[in-house]
């Protein structure tokens, strides 16, 4: 009985958070009546949008006055808390849900060897303005940079999206090619399509949550293949491609090194080995960043596990990869 009742719910949240992407679809095709018939359309979502915000209104209020703690048990719910953001009401201000939002995926920041703090929220001409500065040392790759900037941007967007734009403060740092460069922390997403990239699209994998510890498995999403391993609590996902020979991972699986202890994910073709809690970094190559695996963000975005993809890129984009690990 539980399980089933679990199961509707996950069908309900399912379904209300596509609500928004069903009507504008009908919003669409009320245009092929004309304009007169579209503006109706529109004004009758209006009408019933801010009829159903004032009722809303009305039972926040008379809820929170009786039971104050009700304020957090509604933030607490996803759902509730997007129609509270929708309406105006709620009862959270843009800092402090900044400020959750960046908690929520900062364990999976430090995975990649970085950190993020909250410097301010100003206000700006259009909106709030966000400025962050992140700190840690991470001997990965430049896709690693645009992992972290997806995971950072996307968390504030839905906590807080009258934001107008996130700034990055340079912080002082050592030179060091271990180093996070903030610079590129959050200006290479906002670049793609000039160089014929597109921007990644969140996906829902749920079955990747059924990996138990210590097991790697494939999976195809949106046509394209990821291997996903689970380290004690914790998901990591990569495309399937060694970064040293270039090849399949597939048949790939977790091992211990002996010097430092950690769980590495070794390729079964060039037996290279990929540091996975790590943003998968060659640890057979010190120093190399040019060695790696392709790390996808992988987070649970409104109740549901999901990974950010972007298409494939043509075969002859795509650098030489080094060889000779063995």
């Amino acid at each position: 009985m539980a399980d089933r009742l679990e199961s509707e719910e996950v069908e309900q949240e399912a379904q209300w958070r596509t609500a928004g992407d069903r009507i504008q679809t009908l919003l669409d095709a009320s245009a092929a009546s004309g304009a007169v018939a579209h503006e109706r359309a529109e004004q009758l979502v209006r009408e019933v949008t801010d009829l159903y915000g004032a009722g809303l209104e009305r039972m926040m209020r008379l809820a929170v006055s009786a039971n104050p703690e009700l304020a957090e048990a509604f933030t607490d719910d996803q759902l509730v808390a997007s129609l509270l953001l929708v309406h105006n009401l709620h009862p959270h201000g843009v800092e402090r849900r900044v400020s959750d939002a960046l908690d929520s995926v900062r364990p999976y920041l430090g995975s990649h060897g970085g950190d993020v703090h909250l410097i301010e929220v100003a206000d700006g001409p259009d909106g709030s303005i966000v400025r962050l500065q992140f700190s840690g040392s991470c001997k990965t790759c430049p896709s690693s940079s645009v992992t972290l900037e997806l995971a950072v941007e996307d968390a504030i967007r839905a906590a807080a999206p009258e934001v107008e734009s996130i700034e990055v403060i340079a912080a002082e740092q050592p030179k060091s090619a271990s180093v996070i460069s903030p610079e590129s922390l959050m200006n290479r997403l906002h670049t793609n399509g000039a160089n014929g990239h597109s921007k990644p699209v969140w996906h829902e994998v749920p079955d990747v949550a059924g990996l138990a510890p210590g097991e790697v498995g494939g999976f195809r999403v949106d046509g394209i293949t990821v291997l996903a391993c689970r380290v004690g609590e914790d998901l990591f996902a990569y495309r399937d491609r060694c970064g040293n020979c270039g090849e399949s991972l597939a048949g790939a699986a977790l091992h211990k090194v002996m010097r430092s202890n950690q769980p590495v994910l070794r390729c079964p073709r060039c037996r290279a080995h990929f540091d996975v809690v790590h943003a998968g970094r060659c640890v057979d190559r010190a120093g190399d960043s040019e060695v790696h695996l392709e790390p996808i963000p992988l987070l649970e975005r409104n109740g549901v596990l999901s990974m950010a993809l972007a298409p494939e890129e043509p075969p002859a984009r795509r650098a030489n990869a080094p060889q000779g690990v063995s």
